[in-house]
């Protein structure tokens, strides 16, 4: 196209002028070309002299027989002196000289070099030496638990128990004796007392959250194969401790996930194996670390969603709820304090009346724990904070008549019994990740075909509670003076109210016999009575968990007595002794000894010829 142009001009002057212009493009061009040869080749020339200079050094090095003679400032012998310094196991210390020696060979411009350098920084930094000062005291330990928290009194013997054999253990072996798994309802002081015991050793303290992980590189690791590769949570939590020996708190293990990234509960089993984790291997780091001495403690909600092996590598302590009088004396001696410090009237010297607490505990909140409590608290706090900020006058001392002004109206009522006794409704006890319920099972009958239909959100196991009911109640007609084929003619609905909540587990069997025995025999149940166990075919009253906080739950709703499966009396000892004398324990083993307390009038027919009744034969089968 240039050369063309230069054709179609005519005149010479400008044809020149044009030849001209090109020239001086073209030896910019080419000027630019020859100052970027001549730049690479000083700097492949530079590079060229560094390298060779480089193996010189080495080759004089070799020939002097001092390896180590680099100097100081030297990035590789810097990795050198701290790979030496962190006086790791012999097997760890080759490994990491190893990939000193690659990163030494790599060029500078090698970008593999930043991961080696990425991986040996995680290495030198591991604690693989460094041990906290193993200050076991038992009496200093019984001292930190009792002043940091109040009541769980079997949970701080078995915490100090394991202190004990922690200590004299000391020298013989690194195992720890097991791992604690704290298992109880929300707020009820488990990671706390993680914390305390923490303080009473005198070690550092980690905490993980597990809650949502599902990934089991979160636990072991990616490989370094990875881009952005980083090494585990136990891993990190050592290094960011300092130490080889810290106490280590698993958070929220009940709420481990599984999907296509892995399984991470199975990547802790080696972990939290005091068999198998002296050589824990992240993958990440590709080499044995000592968690022999790490004090690792689990806590949960509840057991049922931790895996069997993972829960067969723990002792699992159980963190109950509180009672009233023990979330009375935390939140005078503990909360209200702290809550005080936290809204920046800490020296206004402002009090709470004892009866307000107990106010607030009965009528604002119903939980196991104490953070329901300890809002309502800040938020009494928040009310004269402002009124102080505002030079107002305020209150010194918050009474129970004002609580009502301050908090609103109240949440709860005192009672959470029915008002009066009534047909085909029972109160039967559950346990929940909130601590113990008290569930209503009311049952309706109309005319139909026999079908049976359950409403409330119940989980398989209820519903076969269910269907066990009835069935012993169409077995055993005779006893409920009721036709041979009674239930030909009705249909039954069975609920249990606050149907957006899911309920399950067997526990209810008894409860649910009692509403259906109670609608079919027009019986009204005693509204003050509550019961809970299992029941079979055959009418045999099975033994339940969770009976301390289904007492517990019973009690601050009011009622007055409490059936329990006979073999539920050992559980009695669990108890607080100021629930055991509001209320009358019934221990059963057939349902018999659960409708003769529960109904107001059993049995409904004379059963004077009772034992010719055989319900595994029934009259209509007799010819």
């Amino acid at each position: 196209t240039e050369k063309q142009q230069l054709l179609e001009n005519f005149s010479v002057k400008e044809r020149l002028e044009k030849v001209i212009e090109f020239l001086n493009r073209e030896v910019n061009v080419l000027d630019i070309e020859r100052t970027i040869s001549i730049k690479t080749q000083k700097r492949f020339e530079d590079q060229m002299r560094k390298a060779m200079l480089r193996e010189k050094r080495r080759t004089i090095d070799e020939e002097l027989g001092e390896e180590d003679g680099i100097s100081s400032d030297d990035e590789i012998g810097d990795y050198k002196a701290k790979v030496k310094k962190a006086k790791m196991p012999k097997e760890v210390a080759k490994k990491a000289k190893k990939e000193v020696k690659r990163l030494n060979q790599l060029s500078p411009h090698n970008p593999e070099g930043a991961y080696i350098r990425n991986y040996l920084d995680w290495l030198v930094e591991m604690p693989w030496s460094i041990l906290s000062d193993n200050d076991v005291s038992i009496a200093k330990a019984s001292k930190v638990l009792n002043r940091d928290h109040y009541g769980i009194e079997k949970a701080k013997e078995r915490i100090l128990e394991y202190l004990a054999v922690m200590k004299l253990k000391k020298g013989e072996t690194k195992s720890q004796p097991t791992i604690l798994c704290f298992i109880g309802p929300p707020g009820v002081g488990k990671t706390s007392i993680g914390k305390s015991i923490a303080r009473s050793l005198g070690r550092k303290f980690v905490r993980v959250s597990l809650g949502g992980i599902r990934d089991e590189a979160e636990i072991r690791g990616h490989r370094r194969t990875y881009v952005g590769a980083l090494p585990g949570r136990i891993i990190q939590g050592i290094k960011d401790a300092g130490t080889r020996n810290p106490v280590f708190m698993l958070d929220e293990i009940d709420k481990l996930g599984v999907d296509f990234r892995g399984d991470p509960s199975s990547a802790l089993l080696e972990a939290l194996d005091p068999e198998q984790n002296k050589e824990f291997s992240d993958h990440y780091l590709e080499v044995p670390f000592d968690l022999s001495e790490v004090v690792f403690i689990a806590t949960g909600n509840i057991l049922d969603t931790v895996p069997a092996p993972l829960r067969d590598r723990m002792e699992v302590i159980k963190f109950p709820g509180y009672t009233e009088e023990e979330k009375f004396h935390i939140a005078k001696v503990f909360l209200w304090p702290k809550q005080l410090g936290l809204h920046g009237l800490g020296g206004k010297k402002i009090t709470i009346d004892d009866q307000a607490i107990r106010e607030i505990i009965s009528r604002y909140t119903r939980e196991a724990g104490v953070r329901d409590l300890e809002r309502n608290l800040a938020t009494l706090c928040r009310k004269v904070a402002r009124q102080v900020a505002e030079k107002k006058r305020h209150q010194s001392k918050i009474a129970a008549s004002s609580i009502k002004k301050l908090l609103g109206p109240r949440k709860f009522s005192s009672l959470l019994a029915e008002k009066k006794d009534e047909v085909g409704m029972s109160t039967g006890l559950s346990v929940t990740p909130a601590g113990g319920e008290i569930i209503f099972i009311e049952v309706a009958l109309m005319p139909g075909k026999g079908k049976l239909t359950l409403t409330g959100q119940l989980g398989d196991v209820m519903k076969e509670s269910v269907k066990a009911a009835f069935t012993w109640s169409k077995a055993h007609w005779h006893v409920l003076g009721l036709k041979e084929e009674f239930a030909k003619g009705i249909d039954v609905h069975v609920h249990v109210p606050e149907g957006a909540v899911p309920k399950d587990g067997p526990s209810a069997g008894v409860a649910m016999a009692t509403a259906l025995i109670s609608a079919l025999t027009n019986i009204a149940v005693e509204r003050e009575v509550g019961m809970t166990g299992e029941l079979t075919l055959r009418g045999r009253v099975l033994e339940i968990g969770g009976v301390k906080e289904k007492v517990i739950a019973a009690h601050r709703a009011g009622l007055k007595t409490i059936i329990l499966p006979k073999e539920n009396k050992k559980d009695l000892v669990d108890i607080p002794e100021a629930v055991k004398r509001d209320i009358k324990f019934v221990f059963a083993s057939q349902l018999d000894d659960v409708l003769k307390v529960a109904m107001k009038a059993w049995p409904p027919v004379n059963l004077s010829n009772r034992r010719k009744y055989s319900p595994s034969r029934p009259s209509f089968l007799a010819n």
